[in-house]
């Protein structure tokens, strides 16, 4: 059997309008043109797809059971023409993250770009100690998310609010140290916000810490800390089980909100990279002025 893809078009449309006018005007032919394809697919089926009354439109148990066949079959087709079309975009995108912002859903939103555009180079840098901000000022980057504390100056202004959050002081459930001891304090290798936060928010206050760890990933300050060894500052969004916030604790001072922005550079913006710049932009759960909670108590 060799089905026309317009009429599963036609059939799918008929369905999701509840009738023949409606359907014709999504697809921009007229009605009997519609019904036509309607009797030319039921045809090849074999099988009556509709029950058509005067007043009403439904589908036949063949024709619930072959519009599930008909969506995964225009699903695939869609899916083989992103894949192998010629996208006339071309050029190089180069971006910058640090490897807390989208976690599991950068390696996606690349797959995603790179099959729509196979024909855009992508150089992609992700880290902590990332000086993003720099680079694109530099045009060494093309656009790049940064994670800025609020309120900062050489951020305010510049580029599109992503998520806001905010710092906290994280350490094991299990964590405990005795009273008067060096808070060890785990880090990013300079430059990181992470680590410039909380060195200022330390400076001038009665509080003991040294530096027991340092690590230019974020899975390797992680097992510092739910190993106990060290306590870290985190984003509240970079928490989880096994993860308790202690801000207040061993005289800990409060951290500042944080917030997440894609900064652009200043020269021309290629068409590659306006495309790339609209995906993270569109990416879910990476909306533009999203708040998370920060409602948490500290433990102590």
């Amino acid at each position: 059997m060799n089905l026309d893809p317009a009429l599963l078009h036609a059939f799918v449309a008929v369905t999701e309008a509840g009738g023949f006018t409606k359907a014709a005007r999504r697809l921009h032919l007229t009605q009997s043109a519609i019904s036509h394809q309607i009797r030319r697919l039921e045809e090849e089926i074999g099988r009556p797809l509709l029950y058509r009354t005067t007043r009403s439109l439904t589908l036949t148990e063949d024709g619930e059971d072959f519009l599930r066949y008909a969506l995964q079959i225009l699903e695939a087709m869609e899916a083989v023409t992103r894949r192998f079309h010629s996208s006339p975009v071309t050029g190089s995108v180069r971006f910058g993250a640090p490897d807390i912002f989208m976690g599991e859903r950068l390696p996606v939103l690349l797959t995603q770009f790179s099959r729509a555009y196979p024909n855009v180079r992508l150089d992609v840098s992700v880290g902590m100690s990332l000086d993003s901000q720099r680079m694109v000022d530099a045009h060494e980057l093309d656009l790049a998310v940064v994670l800025c504390a609020r309120p900062e100056t050489d951020h305010s202004e510049k580029g599109v609010v992503l998520r806001r959050t905010r710092f906290v002081w994280a350490a094991a459930e299990s964590f405990d140290m005795r009273e008067g001891a060096s808070l060890p304090l785990a880090f990013f290798p300079a430059p990181c916000v992470n680590r410039r936060v909380a060195i200022n928010a330390l400076e001038g206050l009665p509080v003991d810490w040294h530096v027991a760890f340092t690590s230019s990933s974020q899975s390797g300050i992680r097992a510092a800390v739910m190993t106990g060894l060290a306590i870290a500052p985190f984003t509240y969004d970079d928490l989880e089980p096994g993860i308790a916030v202690i801000d207040g604790r061993y005289g800990l001072p409060p951290l500042p909100e944080a917030e997440f922005r894609l900064l652009w550079g200043n020269g021309e913006k290629t068409l590659a990279v306006q495309e790339f710049g609209r995906l993270v932009l569109d990416t879910p759960g990476e909306r533009p002025f999203q708040t998370r909670d920060t409602s948490i108590t500290s433990t102590g």
